[in-house]
């Protein structure tokens, strides 16, 4: 699979969905194997066509290709490790056609034959032999997941691209997904700087799954009900010294079982405030609080989105909720940002937090 891209914006007409998608490459579908099992310049010849009719479904696809046997193409559709793009991915190839010749793929998979699997970059190679583990467990953060990766001939002159190589390594061990949203933070060091019992990297996708399991059963059908909770209004000043304005859950913030609610969901709306001191003018800010009430009407806490607050400074205003799972929570946001910016010109983010260090900021626990 050594055909590996980006989207560029290439398209002439228009897919409005994932129908749309699949219906036009059965019709070029034919074509498109002879490309790939002929190696037929397939930047120009398939790339280029596949490029433009994803990007018109949605930007954020990445894509790899190449010959699963000898009369099996695979498109193997990725987000390249962005969450918020997991499941647009996963629903895509969910609906694709059964085609003889071609086998479709959500997300890279775990290389099932990693005894025989390396990579080799810049004159160094990584494989199971030279690859080891352990983990880091902290007291304050107990379901906290953070790998140290150790690489015997790691050196610190290179470690921007032993980093990646290890990186890649890791997606070949667990599969792109399970990297993704399995653990919390990784680290690659060489084996002098390692401070326990080095573990041989093969027993990474265990244990993993053994910290998943325990943290699912812990927090299993844990919800919370935000009717009651106190909100409060914070204000400070940037070092720029513009103000910045909050408004926050501060019942919530304290609460105990934040872990159980693990996904962090920042809606960014980013507006001119310049001549108004970094704060949003009348007219924008009534279309914020709008969008935000929308917001919230399919956000809700029963369902395991729980309204954190907001924070406006510096012509920015951050809209926060935590999450029991990342998928809906991704399709709800974008639909959102689609159907009820308003002109407002919104981003969205989605990555892991399970004990909220984002808002440690507020001073409230």
């Amino acid at each position: 699979m050594s055909f590996f891209t980006n989207i560029f914006n290439k398209g002439d007409s228009y897919i409005d969905n994932n129908n749309d998608f699949w219906n036009w490459f059965l019709d070029n579908e034919k074509r498109f194997f002879k490309v790939v099992k002929n190696r037929d310049d397939i930047e120009n010849n398939f790339f280029e066509e596949l490029s433009s009719k994803l990007n018109e479904l949605k930007e954020g696809f990445f894509y790899q290709t190449g010959m699963y046997d000898d009369d099996l193409a695979e498109l193997i559709l990725t987000p390249d490790g962005n969450i918020k793009n997991i499941v647009f991915v996963e629903e895509l190839i969910k609906v694709a056609p059964i085609l003889p010749n071609w086998k479709f793929t959500a997300l890279k998979r775990a290389n099932n034959n990693l005894a025989k699997f390396s990579i080799s970059m810049a004159g160094y190679d990584f494989h199971t032999k030279n690859l080891f583990f352990y983990a880091n467990e902290q007291n304050d953060y107990p379901d906290e997941i953070e790998i140290i990766m150790v690489y015997e001939d790691y050196d610190k002159e290179d470690k921007k691209m032993i980093t990646n190589a290890c990186f890649i390594f890791l997606e070949e061990l667990l599969g792109e997904l399970n990297v993704a949203t399995m653990i919390d933070s990784l680290k690659v060091v060489g084996k002098a700087a390692a401070e326990k019992e080095l573990v041989p990297i093969e027993k990474l996708k265990a244990y993993l799954f053994w910290r998943e399991k325990e943290f699912l059963e812990k927090y299993e059908g844990m919800r919370y009900d935000t009717e009651n909770d106190s909100y409060s209004i914070l204000e400070a000043t940037l070092r720029n010294g513009k103000p910045l304005i909050a408004l926050i859950n501060t019942t919530l913030l304290k609460w105990d079982c934040k872990a159980s609610h693990p996904w962090i969901l920042e809606f960014q709306i980013i507006y001119d405030g310049e001549n108004n001191n970094g704060m949003p003018i009348k007219e924008e800010y009534q279309k914020m609080i709008n969008f935000e009430e929308e917001a919230t009407k399919y956000l809700q806490d029963f369902d395991g989105y729980l309204d954190i607050g907001r924070e406006t400074a510096d012509n920015s205003r951050e809209i926060y909720f935590a999450c029991k799972e990342f998928r809906k929570a991704s399709k709800i946001a974008y639909d959102l940002i689609v159907n009820h910016s308003n002109g407002l010109e919104i981003k969205y983010h989605i990555y892991k937090d399970k004990y909220w260090q984002t808002f440690e900021k507020f001073g409230i626990s």
